[in-house]
């Protein structure tokens, strides 16, 4: 496992950190047994970044961590978690929110605390005239905190106004090689950069989208280059060539991805990408583009929905349908989120409250854009169909 320097601190970093988003589930919950198992392995083979926070796995995800650290673990590793700005009502809010986490990671200390998926200046301003910065600084001051960070889902102004506003230990940013023009920019992992602040990199594989259901003639200009890499590490690697970049969060859900991440996280340095390979990813880039129509990651910060649409999964069915070209993405849609669902969570059942906008990082029009998801991919008949279907099966 490599490391890097967090040029703050000078502790040494594991290149790759455990994202705590996608653990596996079993029965509509966390399968601790194999989660544990998994992060037992990943310490083990130098994993020493966890990154959770209070509301991932409907606040489960702290939790997990927390037993899994158990037993001399957590010693061995930095834990991060997150404050949700969107929760905090008042000053006892935040703080009845912390304590609830030192509860549930069972430590009396975080080593990186941020401030959650903060979008604009006015936002970190609200936090500071409620007195949420300086009740951070003191309990830094008491050792309860280590450093004190943000995570970032705005535009790159935005971005760049936040990092100037505070003496940021650390922050946390979107970079992948489909972002690099979006949100806080490549310009802006520069400027962290050259201001000294430590960066750590989520959404790598842009919630599994540069992995799964790739467009042939994508799969192709990567075989082209005769690296025998899969697409997942082609990513990462045009993450980990950057050297402003500390450590790659990556939300690993089974074994696989675990021990596959971990090799190449082993031999993947900076600046080590060749012109050649960089052209790679100038293809692919043109190819992806063209045919994303919504900008979703599936990152689930819009969910739940009150009216029970399944959000990423209409925007994952629709882009499918231009990204691949998939035959029977409509059955796919209709049997999905409709047919054998658990409930039905198709995109005409929104209600156009717009709750899901106000969380959105990528800042879509989602209540727009699931009109044109049901427009394409929903007929007449389709909800009738529905109905049939799941009084046959006997699905309430």
């Amino acid at each position: 496992m490599l490391t890097r320097i967090n040029q703050k601190n000078g502790e040494e970093l594991s290149i790759l950190g455990f994202g705590c988003m996608r653990f596996p589930t079993r029965a509509g919950g966390i399968d601790e047994p194999r989660a544990i198992k998994m992060i037992h392995n990943a310490i083990e083979k130098g994993v020493n970044y966890f990154d959770t926070a209070y509301i991932y796995h409907g606040g489960k995800s702290e939790s997990l961590l927390g037993k899994a650290l158990m037993g001399g673990y957590r010693e061995r590793v930095k834990i991060a978690t997150k404050l949700p700005p969107f929760m905090v009502k008042n000053l006892d809010n935040a703080k009845k929110i912390f304590n609830t986490q030192l509860e549930r990671l069972q430590t009396d200390y975080i080593d990186y605390y941020l401030l959650h998926m903060l979008t604009d200046k006015a936002g970190f301003d609200r936090l500071v005239d409620m007195g949420v910065l300086k009740w951070i600084e003191e309990l830094k001051a008491k050792g309860k905190i280590k450093n004190i960070g943000f995570s970032f889902h705005g535009a790159k102004n935005e971005f760049e106004q936040i990092l100037r506003a505070y003496p940021w230990e650390f922050c946390q940013i979107q970079y992948n090689y489909m972002d690099e023009n979006n949100q806080a920019t490549k310009d802006g992992l520069i400027l962290a950069n050259e201001m000294g602040i430590p960066v750590i990199v989520m959404e790598p594989l842009r919630g599994g989208k540069l992995v799964t259901n790739l467009p042939e003639d994508v799969k192709k200009v990567f075989a082209e280059c005769n690296r025998d890499r899969s697409p997942a590490e082609w990513a990462l690697r045009w993450i980990w060539n950057h050297p402003q970049v500390n450590v790659v969060l990556s939300g690993m859900s089974d074994e696989a991805q675990v021990e596959d991440n971990i090799r190449i996280a082993s031999d993947s340095y900076a600046n080590s990408l060749t012109d050649e390979e960089l052209g790679v990813f100038d293809n692919v880039k043109r190819i992806l583009h063209e045919r994303t129509k919504i900008p979703c990651t599936a990152c689930g910060y819009c969910m739940p929905c009150p009216a029970g649409v399944d959000i990423p999964g209409c925007f994952s069915h629709y882009n499918d349908k231009y990204l691949i070209g998939k035959k029977g993405i409509r059955f796919q849609y209709y049997r999905n989120l409709g047919a054998v669902a658990a409930r039905p969570s198709y995109a005409s059942q929104c209600i156009n409250c717009g709750k899901c906008e106000s969380h959105c990082p990528q800042e879509i029009s989602i209540r727009s854009e699931l009109k044109t998801v049901s427009k394409e991919l929903e007929s007449i008949l389709y909800k009738a169909g529905i109905a049939v279907a799941r009084k046959v099966m006997k699905i309430k």
